[in-house]
């Protein structure tokens, strides 16, 4: 079996190669539109699935690996920032609050197609306009949905709970790969 993932993010090369498997990586070129009429709870699933059907050279004994990760605070999506006006507008939408982080997963065969979603809810402290300012100078979250990452400055200095994976809020929920590429 050959595994190939679609993903450029180093969170998800560094979580799949940690699991133990080994892996190719591909590059996926699709428009990521969240049609009106999905709920915020099937965003992550859809666009993974929607990555995972772009990808018309799937051979056999080739499996593929897609996912997306979508934030969402009082019924809104807060997607990767444009720029750093936006990146601040989102992280003082975040502060004092909690919000949900889903994370769509799709793993297609030649004949099957897997897709899950994981969710998990962060509450953040207070962050401050200095520690914003830090934090987007300092670690550039322009690639993040969300304009965060857990793993970064902000998750250890910031997040005062959490409820659900670690590794879903990261961008990839490994238990759910795990278990469905051990099933294949």
């Amino acid at each position: 079996m050959k595994i190939l993932l679609a993903s450029q993010s180093p969170r998800r090369k560094e979580l799949l190669s940690s699991l133990g498997f080994d892996f190719e990586v591909v590059k996926i070129d699709c428009e990521e539109i969240i049609p009106e009429n999905i709920s915020i709870g099937e965003a992550a699933a859809y666009l993974s699935q929607l990555k995972a059907d772009a990808f018309a050279n799937l051979k056999e004994g080739e499996v593929l690996l897609t996912a997306d990760t979508v934030v969402a605070i009082n019924d809104q999506i807060l997607g990767k920032p444009r720029d750093k006006s936006d990146a601040k507008a989102m992280l003082q939408a975040l502060s004092g609050k909690t919000h949900q982080v889903y994370t769509g997963i799709t793993i297609k065969t030649i004949d099957r197609t897997f897709t899950e979603t994981d969710v998990a809810d962060v509450e953040f402290d207070d962050i401050s306009e200095d520690e914003i300012e830090y934090y987007i100078q300092n670690y550039r979250p322009f690639d993040k949905a969300g304009s965060y990452g857990i793993q970064e400055w902000l998750g250890m200095a910031k997040i005062r709970k959490m409820n659900g994976s670690f590794y879903t809020i990261m961008g990839l929920p490994t238990h759910l790969v795990y278990k469905i590429l051990r099933e294949i």
